[in-house]
């Protein structure tokens, strides 16, 4: 239930479909004659500019994205912990042929970190996130892709079954079993880094963040383009949305992970 509310409310309050809802308002209201539907639609075209002429997707994502510096690697790596949401599963099962979506740099820097890493084991993490899940999982697409691009079949670890950040660190727990004195290597979005890395810390798993797929390059000052823009803030708004429901449920060590005060990659 809890499941099924949050990916409702999700989908509810994202701005591009508040946007929608507002004018949707707006239009009933004029139709109803209500004296404040002018003022319902001339802040929704007000928001909807300030989003396509400022950058305000940047402005969100841009503190997530910076959280967790790029690390350096060690001399041994014991694991790679590669988390799901680089695949697309409606279009991979209509289509039979494996579908990746913006998120794809969660793959490909996983693949180059295990053979820069031979020794190291793989964790695939990623179950079925929809609504009515049914098909091969996320982990199990991902294998297949991985296993096409020459990764050795002995070295990877399946997870299957979660369906959400907390799972994917409760999960990855239970399989990994990691010792004192290990390193693994967490391989997730850089905007998903401190939401990743503050679930694994709440559930004993310490990691070495390694942040991909950054979203943002140089801070653009002014420009026109509400699509892209709205595209970035909601994926900041989907992430900061989820620190505050993480924090407020316990599946966060804090509100706003960060860097440990002491550099330490083993496993508690």
């Amino acid at each position: 239930m809890l499941y099924a509310i949050s990916k409702i409310f999700g989908m509810l309050s994202e701005p591009g479909n508040i946007l929608v809802l507002l004018l949707v308002l707006a239009g009933i209201g004029a139709a109803l004659g209500w004296r404040r539907a002018r003022a319902v639609l001339a802040a929704t075209i007000l928001a909807s500019l300030a989003i396509a002429v400022l950058p305000l997707g940047q402005w969100a994502i841009m503190p997530l994205e910076d959280r967790f510096p790029q690390p350096k690697l060690p001399a041994q790596v014991d694991g790679i912990i590669l988390l799901g949401g680089a695949v697309s599963l409606p279009i991979t099962r209509a289509h039979g042929q494996i579908a990746l979506n913006r998120h794809a740099e969660r793959i490909t820097e996983a693949l180059a970190l295990a053979r820069l890493y031979p020794k190291a084991r793989v964790l695939i993490s990623g179950g079925d996130p929809g609504m009515f899940p049914g098909g091969p999982t996320e982990a199990q697409v991902m294998r297949s892709l991985l296993l096409s691009l020459g990764l050795d079949e002995s070295r990877m670890i399946l997870e299957s079954h979660s369906r959400n950040t907390y799972d994917n660190a409760v999960d990855s727990k239970a399989l990994a079993d990691p010792q004192p004195g290990q390193t693994w290597l967490l391989v997730t979005s850089s905007f998903h880094m401190p939401r990743a890395v503050g679930s694994f810390r709440a559930v004993g798993f310490d990691v070495l963040p390694y942040p991909v797929d950054y979203q943002v390059g140089l801070r653009s000052l002014i420009g026109f383009s509400l699509g892209s823009e709205l595209d970035v803030l909601e994926l900041a708004w989907h992430e900061w949305a989820g620190l505050v429901a993480y924090r407020l449920l316990g599946r966060t060590d804090a509100l706003f992970p960060g860097p440990a005060p002491t550099s330490s990659s083993t496993a508690r």
